[in-house]
C-alpha cells in the first residue's frame, strides 16, 4: 500500500523560506503527475505547483517565481521549495502523485503539512 509523508512545515515569518518533502513508502512506480496543493483555513484547496515525470514543472499564479517544484523520482520524493513566504501562503500542503499502473491510473494522497507565515 501506498502513502505519502509530508514533512518540512512549520512556522516562518514573512520573507522567509520552507522546504517541503514528499516521501513515498511503497513505491508509486511510474506516475504520470505529482502535484502540491494547499489549503487555507476556511478556503478551497488549490493548486500550487505540479512536475510531471519528464520534469515539466507549472505553478499556479499566487507562486509564480517564488516557489520552485523538483523531484528526485528514482527515490520517489518529491519538494516544494517556497521563499519569499507571505502571510497568504499560510495553510496545509498536501502532495498528490498519480500513479500510472498501465490498466488505469490511481492517485495517492498525503495527509499534510502545516505552513504558518507570520506577518
Amino acid at each position: 500500500q501506498v502513502q505519502l509523508v509530508e514533512s518540512g512545515g512549520g512556522l516562518v515569518q514573512a520573507g522567509g523560506s520552507l522546504r517541503l518533502s514528499c516521501t513515498a513508502s511503497g513505491s508509486v512506480g511510474p506516475f504520470t503527475i505529482m502535484e502540491w496543493y494547499r489549503q487555507a483555513e476556511g478556503k478551497q484547496r488549490e493548486l500550487v505547483a505540479a512536475i510531471s515525470p519528464s520534469g515539466r514543472t507549472s505553478f499556479g499564479d499566487s507562486v509564480w517565481g517564488r516557489f520552485t517544484i523538483t523531484g528526485n523520482f528514482a527515490r520517489e520524493t518529491w519538494y516544494l521549495q517556497m521563499t519569499d513566504l507571505r502571510a497568504e501562503d499560510t495553510g496545509i500542503y498536501y502532495c498528490r502523485v498519480v500513479g500510472d499502473y498501465g490498466v488505469g491510473t490511481l492517485e495517492h494522497w498525503g495527509q499534510g503539512t502545516q505552513v504558518t507565515v507570520s506577518p
